[in-house]
């Protein structure tokens, strides 16, 4: 697998990239560096999404933990922001996930948080990484009592819902939500806590089988909430990922509201109730060139970072902002969670849109959000990150990149967790701007696939 943490934790096809063993190594070495200055037996909190490989990677990850004495919690299926917070709440040493968030079920994932509730820092993943490819050693292993265990917790699923419903100050009575649980960890949080609130809620996709989390469903396929929602009358929709760190929206006419839409209607209303600290939002460059223009109009700051959240959560504690994500709906409220968490950034907009009182079209309607095709270039592994290197390849880009400069934006970026290259186009052409984006998309599949 080359280096094994991506941008977001360890991925892989479960079972042939990402095997048992590799899941004991990497629980024996996340538990050890997180854990080795603690100076008693540190605690370790396991949550997993809906897959089926879930509970074999459970397994051997615990097995790992347990064998430099660790005192391993597993909550069962569970959000992975609900594993952000509940590592606080619970005061363990760490925190662990299984998911591949929005992947298809054949992949699944490792991904660790600290004490605080934060995804690792890139030395702290490196050092993991050496202990559990053997360039660095671990030495004597506890015996007798000093071996760890495995404790359990019923009360993981009621008190994340219980946070949850806490980050809002009003009540949902009267609006009638449709929800896309993804067939994954959402299944039970939102539900339960949309009901807890007064609201009307219909539920689709929330029948996990192990299989069939995000297959053509949740946030990343959102046709089937799109004709549900005009189907019941619905006043909004609310669609999850796999592992519900994000979250998008469906308007009361079965369009979709994004990512991007999304925190513009939060970051307005935090501003006007004086809470948007510094009067900025930070977004990333794949944020839509709408979302600057509607910042510039309600006199919002939006800096851009790269992709990934790790990167809006590093500026945003760096500058000391309290709203970020990205298009794909990943959110960050920082005064909530440390972590993008799809069912608080939907409770979120829905007070939004319960308080005003406004249509959901309407309050989405601040973001006119310009067309944008997103492309995907399957190539080997290895040219991730040389693609550029290839003369034919960089010099299509920049002519498109010339062509469409004041009109548009391109942007072409390798994928973070698969072997992709991601060619986003915006322009006023939506035809021309497809187009356009298959072409260059061919190119580099011909050349680096």
């Amino acid at each position: 697998m080359g280096k094994l943490f991506g941008t977001d934790g360890i991925r892989g096809v479960a079972n042939a990239e990402l095997t048992a063993e590799l899941a004991f190594k990497t629980g024996r070495s996340g538990a050890y560096v997180l854990t080795k200055n603690a100076g008693r037996r540190p605690r370790i909190i396991i949550g997993k999404d809906t897959r089926k490989s879930g509970d074999m990677l459970e397994a051997a990850l615990t097995a790992g933990l347990c064998s430099v004495g660790a005192k391993v919690i597993p909550l069962g299926v569970i959000p992975t922001p609900a594993v952000a917070y509940l590592v606080r709440k619970y005061k363990a040493d760490a925190g662990v996930v299984i998911s591949a968030s929005h992947n298809p079920c054949e992949y699944n994932g490792i991904k660790f948080f600290n004490s605080e509730g934060y995804k690792l820092k890139d030395e702290i993943e490196n050092e993991i990484e050496d202990y559990i490819e053997g360039r660095k050693s671990i030495g004597e292993l506890p015996t007798h009592g000093n071996v760890g265990y495995v404790a359990t917790n019923h009360n993981a699923v009621e008190d994340y819902v219980q946070f949850a419903i806490s980050t809002i100050d009003c009540r949902l009575d009267g609006l009638k939500i449709a929800i896309d649980c993804a067939n994954g960890a959402s299944y039970q949080t939102a539900f339960l806590a949309l009901n807890k609130l007064g609201a009307n809620v219909e539920a689709i996709h929330n029948t996990p089988d192990g299989v069939n989390i995000n297959a053509m469903c949740g946030s990343t396929h959102m046709e089937s909430l799109k004709a549900y929602v005009t189907s019941i009358g619905a006043d909004v929709g609310i669609a999850f990922d796999g592992d519900a760190d994000r979250m998008l929206a469906v308007d009361e006419k079965g369009n979709l509201i994004d990512g991007d839409q999304i925190m513009a209607v939060c970051a307005k209303s935090l501003m006007e109730q004086g809470k948007l600290a510094k009067n900025t939002l930070v977004a990333t460059v794949m944020s839509n060139l709408g979302l600057f223009l509607a910042g510039e109009k309600l006199g919002i700051n939006i800096p851009k970072t790269k992709v990934g959240d790790r990167y809006v959560l590093e500026e945003m504690l760096d500058k000391g902002y309290v709203i970020g994500g990205e298009q794909s709906g990943h959110i960050i409220f920082l005064e909530h969670n440390t972590t993008g968490d799809g069912l608080v950034s939907a409770l979120q907009f829905l007070s939004v849109l319960k308080k005003s009182g406004k249509k959901a079209s309407e309050l989405a309607s601040i973001v006119t959000v310009l067309p944008q095709v997103l492309k995907n270039a399957h190539i080997k592994p290895e040219n991730k990150s040389k693609y550029m290197q290839f003369p034919e390849i960089a010099e299509a880009c920049r002519a498109l990149e010339e062509e469409f400069s004041g009109e548009g934006r391109v942007l072409i970026r390798p994928s973070g967790t698969e072997p992709l290259v991601r060619v986003m186009i915006e322009g006023q052409d939506i035809e021309y701007i497809e187009k356009k984006a298959e072409e260059l998309a061919d190119l580099i599949e011909k050349i680096c696939g």
